[in-house]
C-alpha cells in the first residue's frame, strides 16, 4: 500500500460522519445555549475588534484577530472552496455557510476559554486547548495528547497544503517550477518566524486586511458583471444543499461532508487553533476576545469563501466529480483547485486571472503558514515551559516547519491535502470534546460580560466571581485595568 492509500484510509476513519455531525451539533448546542451571540452581538464584535492596545506581554485585539484570521484565511478559501464544489457540488457551499454560522458559537467558547486559562510564558501570553484542558479539566495526559497532536498537525501535516497551493498556482500563472517557489516561501517565512510572536502579529496586521479586501473587490466586480445570473446561482446552491436538484440530488451526503470538512479547514471553528491566537491578546475580559474570534469566522467563510464560490459558480468554471466520472464537466481536463478560481477571474480580464489568484493565494497561504508556526510554538512552550530545553525545541519547531513547507511545495496536491485533513481532524476531535466538557465555564464568561455591560461599565474579568479556579493570571490583569480583583 502506497503513502497516498494509507493517508486516505486514515482520513476515512478520522473524517467519518461522526465528526461531521459532531461539528454541526456542537455548533447548534453552543449557539442555542448562549442565545446566538453571533447575531445579538454582531455590532459589538466590530467595536471590540478595533479596541484595545498591545502590551509587553500581549498583542492588541486587532493583531490577535489578524493572526487568527491569517490562519483561517488561507488556501482553503480558494483551493478548498473549489475542492468542495468539485466533490460535493454547489450545495457544499451552503454547508460551508452553515458550519461558519454555527461554528461562530464554538469559536466564542474556545477563544474565551483560552483567555480564562492563559499563562505568561517567557514574557508572552500563551494559551489554547492544551492549557484549558489541563487547568480546566485537570487532565494532564489529555492536554499533552492535544499539544503533541497539534505540533505534528500544524508543524508537519498542514504546511504542505498551503505551500502546494502556492506552488501550483504560481506554476500555472508564471511557469515557475515548484522547487523554486518552495525555496522563496521558506526564505521569507524564516525571516519572520525567527522574530517571535510580536513580529508575526505585526506582519498579520498589515497583510491580512490588504489581501482579503483586494480579493473581495475583484469578486464583487465579477458578480456585478454577471448579476443577472445571481438568482439562478443562489437557487442552485440551496436546491443542491437539500437534495432537490435533479443533477445533484444523489450526492446530498457528499455535499454535507465536503461543505463541513472544507468549511472547518478554512474557518477553523472548533479545531483548536484559533484559541491559541486568542490567548495572546491583551484584553480586560475573556468574552471580548471570544466575540472577536467569532467574528473572524464570519469574515473567513461568509465573505472570503463566498467570494470564491460565487466567482466559480456564476462563471460556470467548475466540474463536479462522481466516482471516476463527472456529474458536471464544464471545463474538461482542468484539475480541481486554484485553477477553477483563476479561470473565473480570467472571464473578467483575460490573462489577468491566473496571476491575480496566484498572488492572492500567496498572501492567503503565507499568513496561514505564519499562524501555523505560532500554533506549533505555543504548544512547544506548553510542553516545555520553564525548561531550559524550550529555546532549543522552539528552534527545532521552526526548522521542522520550514522543511515540511518545502516538502509540501514539491509533492502532489492529493497527498498534501490528505495529510492536512488528518491534522485538522485530529485537533477537531480532541478540542471539541474538551470545550463541551468545559461548557459551564465558557458560557459563564458571556453571562458575566453581559451582566457588567448592563451596569454600564467596561467589563473586567474576576474568575473567582463566577467560581473559576486555576486562572491566577487574572489578578495581575485586573490590576492592569485599574480594577481590583479579589
Amino acid at each position: 500500500m502506497d503513502l497516498q492509500a494509507i493517508v486516505n484510509s486514515i482520513n476515512n476513519v478520522i473524517w467519518s460522519p461522526a465528526l461531521i455531525y459532531l461539528c454541526l451539533g456542537v455548533g447548534v448546542y453552543f449557539s442555542v445555549l448562549m442565545k446566538f451571540p453571533q447575531v445579538r452581538h454582531l455590532g459589538h464584535m466590530v467595536k471590540l475588534l478595533l479596541g484595545g492596545k498591545a502590551s509587553e506581554t500581549g498583542v492588541s485585539s486587532f493583531q490577535s484577530f489578524a493572526m487568527a484570521l491569517g490562519g483561517r484565511v488561507g488556501t482553503g478559501n480558494i483551493a478548498g472552496v473549489a475542492t468542495a464544489i468539485a466533490m460535493g457540488g454547489p450545495g457544499a457551499v451552503f454547508w460551508m455557510w452553515a458550519i461558519a454560522f454555527l461554528g461562530a458559537g464554538s469559536a466564542y467558547i474556545e477563544a474565551a476559554l483560552a483567555q480564562v486559562y492563559k499563562e505568561e510564558v517567557n514574557g508572552e501570553y500563551r494559551g489554547g486547548p492544551a492549557f484549558y484542558i489541563e487547568k480546566g479539566l485537570k487532565m494532564k495526559w489529555y492536554a499533552v495528547t492535544f499539544a503533541v497532536s497539534t505540533i505534528f498537525a500544524v508543524g508537519i501535516f498542514l504546511p504542505g497544503v498551503q505551500a502546494n497551493s502556492i506552488a501550483s498556482s504560481v506554476n500555472n500563472a508564471f511557469g515557475i517550477p515548484a522547487w523554486i517557489t518552495g525555496l522563496v516561501i521558506i526564505a521569507l517565512l524564516a525571516s519572520i518566524v525567527f522574530g517571535g510572536v510580536k513580529r508575526i502579529g505585526k506582519a498579520a496586521e498589515i497583510l491580512v486586511p490588504f489581501m482579503a479586501i483586494a480579493y473581495i473587490i475583484v469578486a464583487l466586480i465579477i458578480i456585478i458583471t454577471n448579476i443577472s445570473q445571481l438568482p439562478a446561482v443562489l437557487a442552485l446552491i440551496f436546491s443542491s444543499a437539500f437534495g432537490s436538484h435533479a443533477a445533484f440530488g444523489g450526492i446530498l451526503g457528499t455535499a454535507i461532508t465536503w461543505g463541513v470538512k472544507r468549511g472547518i479547514y478554512s474557518n477553523e471553528a472548533g479545531q483548536g487553533t484559533g484559541p491559541m491566537a486568542a490567548a495572546a491578546s491583551e484584553v480586560s475580559h475573556p468574552a471580548k476576545q471570544g466575540l472577536v474570534q467569532a467574528f473572524s469566522v464570519y469574515v473567513d467563510t461568509l465573505f472570503v469563501c463566498s467570494a470564491t464560490a460565487f466567482m466559480i459558480l456564476i462563471t460556470g468554471n467548475y466540474n463536479v466529480a462522481l466516482g471516476d466520472g463527472f456529474i458536471v464537466e464544464n471545463i474538461p481536463g482542468v484539475a480541481m483547485g486554484p485553477a477553477f478560481t483563476q479561470m473565473s477571474v480570467d472571464t473578467l480580464l483575460p490573462g489577468f486571472g491566473a496571476g491575480f489568484v496566484a498572488i492572492a493565494l500567496f498572501f492567503f497561504a503565507f499568513t496561514t503558514l505564519l499562524a501555523y508556526y505560532y500554533y506549533a510554538e505555543s504548544n512547544v512552550a506548553y510542553l516545555f515551559k520553564n525548561s531550559k530545553k524550550a529555546d532549543t525545541l522552539i528552534l527545532l519547531a521552526r526548522i521542522g516547519l520550514l522543511a515540511s513547507t518545502f516538502y509540501g511545495a514539491v509533492r502532489t496536491a492529493d497527498l498534501a491535502w490528505g495529510l492536512g485533513d488528518i491534522g485538522v481532524g485530529l485537533m477537531a476531535w480532541l478540542n471539541i470534546v474538551a470545550i463541551v466538557l468545559l461548557t459551564k465555564v465558557g458560557v459563564a464568561t458571556l453571562k458575566d460580560y453581559e451582566a457588567q455591560l448592563k451596569l454600564g461599565i467596561d467589563p473586567v474579568f474576576d474568575p473567582e466571581k463566577i467560581g473559576v479556579k486555576n486562572a491566577e493570571i487574572w489578578k495581575t490583569i485586573g490590576k492592569k485595568f485599574n480594577k481590583k480583583v479579589a
